[in-house]
């Protein structure tokens, strides 16, 4: 069941309401004004999302955690192995490296999603790197969906841009002073929901930046300044879709509507317990199953569990419901569960 969002702020709120796309680029969804804006904060669709601390306050201080029990007991993490190889090589692959980082080649080019690589005060990696990251070389486009410090890392972002002088980054509307303030020569493209990036007329591929169902604050007067999305690939007849971070919402039917059936679907299952502080941010499996099923997924690649402690769930909890689902015949797609480091052969996926 789709999250409540009827308490949330409104287009009668008060606040000035425009709408800002990047003006350069092709939107792609018909009669789309571009993402609105209440005031300075950018919304879910029609919706402004504004966490409330409260929901907070009494997640840490007044609510116990029903399964402690059994997350404290619960030490397991994802099988690791080393891709150093697929990255120092040229086969087309698709390598999960934990949370939500990817690394996708295709059409001679090398893709990296959201990556976060190290270790910081409040992010401790509960499962080794499957690679050195001075590895994460000969990469082509830096894929950034959202500000959040767990897809944006600013020790993450100025490795990858030194080892990559010629890298393009892909990501939202208001990023780049964020950005640059990491790496100050970065090129980077900023788009709008339904919007296409301008790769060039001999481009292989086709990217496009996609609603998701979120939010954005770093610190503490930015809140919703920076937008959040998702991102579509075409590439070699196959659409891949990267969710970012999201809650379940009616965007999933739209994308279906305009893009058609989705090849492969990479979806966050992880950090959804407690519902009263996660449900407007993240799916959980059963959301991330169904969320497969309106995009009529062939094949779904879960992320966002097992590598990072960020909620009140077991560690192993995702990935078993997800995997109970799957044999339970409620999710459609073809459900893959790689090692972290594991080499998927996409490309051979019907």
């Amino acid at each position: 069941m789709a999250p409540d969002f009827s308490f949330l702020t409104t287009a009668r709120m008060a606040a000035r309401i425009t709408y800002l796309r990047n003006e350069t680029l092709r939107t792609v969804k018909p009669d789309y004004p571009g993402n609105k804006l209440f005031g300075s904060q950018f919304a879910n669709g029609e919706a402004l999302y504004t966490p409330q601390f409260s929901n907070v306050f009494r997640w840490k201080f007044l609510t116990e955690n029903p399964q402690k029990e059994e997350k404290k007991a619960d030490t397991w993490t994802p099988d690791v192995v080393n891709c150093s190889e697929f990255l120092a090589g040229q086969d087309d692959g698709l390598v999960w490296l934990g949370h939500a980082t990817f690394v996708l080649r295709t059409e001679n080019t090398t893709l990296l999603f959201d990556p976060l690589l190290f270790d910081s005060a409040f992010l401790k990696r509960r499962h080794p790197l499957p690679c050195r990251p001075e590895e994460l070389t000969n990469i082509d486009l830096l894929l950034l969906s959202h500000g959040h410090r767990d897809h944006l890392d600013e020790a993450s972002i100025k490795l990858v841009a030194r080892q990559n002088p010629g890298l393009q980054v892909l990501t939202s509307l208001r990023m780049t002073p964020l950005l640059r303030g990491m790496a100050a020569g970065l090129q980077v493209q900023e788009a709008g929901w339904w919007q296409q990036y301008d790769l060039g007329p001999e481009a292989p591929l086709e990217i496009y930046y996609l609603p998701a169902a979120h939010w954005h604050r770093r610190g503490l007067n930015d809140l919703n300044q920076v937008l959040w999305g998702s991102f579509l690939i075409r590439t070699q007849d196959k659409l891949i879709y990267f969710g970012g971070d999201s809650a379940y919402a009616d965007h999933f039917e739209d994308i279906e509507r305009q893009f058609g059936p989705i090849d492969i679907c990479l979806l966050g299952i992880g950090a959804y317990k407690p519902a009263f502080m996660m449900q407007l941010s993240h799916t959980n499996p059963h959301e991330a199953a169904k969320a497969a099923n309106v995009l009529r997924a062939g094949h779904l690649v879960p992320m966002h569990h097992g590598t990072f402690d960020l909620s009140d769930e077991p560690a192993s909890e995702p990935l078993r419901t997800l995997q109970d689902v799957a044999t339970g015949g409620m999710l459609r797609a073809e459900l893959h569960a790689p090692q972290v480091g594991e080499v998927l052969p996409w490309t051979t996926w019907e």
